[in-house]
Formats: structure tokens, C-alpha cells, sequence
């Protein structure tokens, strides 16, 4: 741990995804299958519009004619939302992204991607550069390999970020069932929890 992160708040996080895109989702070949990637972005979505959280969407290439938009069922949950597209692979390097990401006025930063080993990667060594704080959520990005997911983890780590899983990230941001946003976070959880049993049965039956 770098800098003596400590615990995370609601107050002082801004969530950051990056490539969330149909064409990255199809080549997610890590231990979370595409599925529960995607639910779990949507639950990191939830928690930050229910804590008032600031968040900043972006993809690559969609623009050039390269690849699609955000998958649907996360561009649902963000209407209206800014999507910033780029061109290059790390995404800090994107003038528009880092004055968006500068503009959110928060230091501590929340990180989603598709991929873990370069969507992911690059911009969380850079932001750690620039003296942000920096955690990942590693059961909402994949990797093209096992082996290139762990990887990256472990590089990440490496650097000063902090590896997290959703909904372990959801109950620190406020973490007592008595603080103002509690109800909010009871019913995301509830919602959350109900929706893995779908995808655990659905898994079984197609078993």
C-alpha cells in the first residue's frame, strides 16, 4: 500500500471505467466470465450515483470506426452521461479524459477496464505518477489470457494500486448500516445479490 491509503469513503472516490465495449467483452478469456463483469460494473455504477460520486466513462476507437459504444446494459445505467472516445490506449494520455478526470475534484480514484493487462494497466500507473490515489476492481475488468490478467494485477499492486473486488468496495465506501447512506447501500446490495443468483442458476441450468 502507498501512502497510507487506508480505507475508502464515498466522499473523497471518483469512479473511472474505461473500454467497457462489445468488442473487448468478446475476448475476456480470465477467471470472471463477461457476464458478472458487466453486473459488476453496474453495481460500482449504482453505489456511485446512490453515494453521489462522480464518474467518468470513456472509450476507444468508436469514433475512428474501430470498434462499438459501451455495452447497452452499462450505458443504461449512466444517462446522459459524457462518454469521452480516444484514440489511444492509455487512456491518461487523452487530454480530454485527464481534464475530465481532473475535474471531478477528487484524488482517489476507482478503476474499471477491459483489459486488466492494457486499458486498465496504463492508466493507473500514470495516475499513480501523478499522485493520485488508485484502486482496481478485479472481478469487474478481465484480461485476453489468465495469465495477462494476473499479471497486470500483480503490476498494479506493484505500483502503489490497490486490487478490490465490487461488492467488497461497495460496503467500505461506507461501511456502517447507521451512516446517512446505509438505505441506499442496503438496496443496491439487495438488487446485487439477486441478480448473481440469476446468473448462478442460469450457469447451472445451462450446465
Amino acid at each position: 500500500m502507498s501512502k497510507g491509503q487506508g480505507v475508502w469513503t464515498y466522499q473523497d472516490s471518483a469512479l473511472v471505467l474505461i473500454d467497457y465495449q462489445k468488442e473487448m467483452f468478446e475476448q475476456v478469456r480470465s477467471e470472471t466470465r463477461a457476464e458478472l463483469i458487466d453486473l459488476n460494473v453496474r453495481l460500482l455504477i449504482k453505489a456511485a450515483k446512490a453515494f453521489d460520486m462522480p464518474i467518468v466513462l470513456s472509450t476507444v476507437g468508436v469514433e475512428m470506426g474501430v470498434n462499438g459504444p459501451t455495452r447497452a446494459s452499462i450505458l443504461a445505467e449512466l444517462p446522459g452521461i459524457t462518454v469521452i472516445d480516444r484514440s489511444s490506449m492509455n487512456a491518461w494520455e487523452d487530454r480530454a479524459f485527464s481534464a475530465e478526470v481532473k475535474k471531478t475534484g477528487r484524488k482517489r480514484l476507482i478503476f474499471g477496464a477491459l483489459y486488466t493487462e492494457i486499458c486498465l494497466a496504463f492508466p493507473v500507473v500514470a495516475a499513480l505518477k501523478d499522485d493520485y490515489d488508485a484502486t482496481f476492481v478485479v472481478d469487474a475488468v478481465g484480461g485476453m489470457s489468465q495469465l495477462a490478467h494476473r499479471t497486470a494485477i500483480e503490476r498494479l499492486s506493484h505500483a502503489g494500486a490497490v486490487p478490490n473486488t465490487a461488492l467488497a468496495l461497495v460496503t467500505e465506501l461506507f461501511r456502517d448500516w447507521a451512516s446517512p447512506v446505509a438505505g441506499k447501500g442496503r438496496e443496491i446490495l439487495k438488487w446485487y445479490l439477486a441478480e448473481v443468483q440469476k446468473l448462478r442458476s442460469a450457469a447451472q441450468n445451462a450446465a
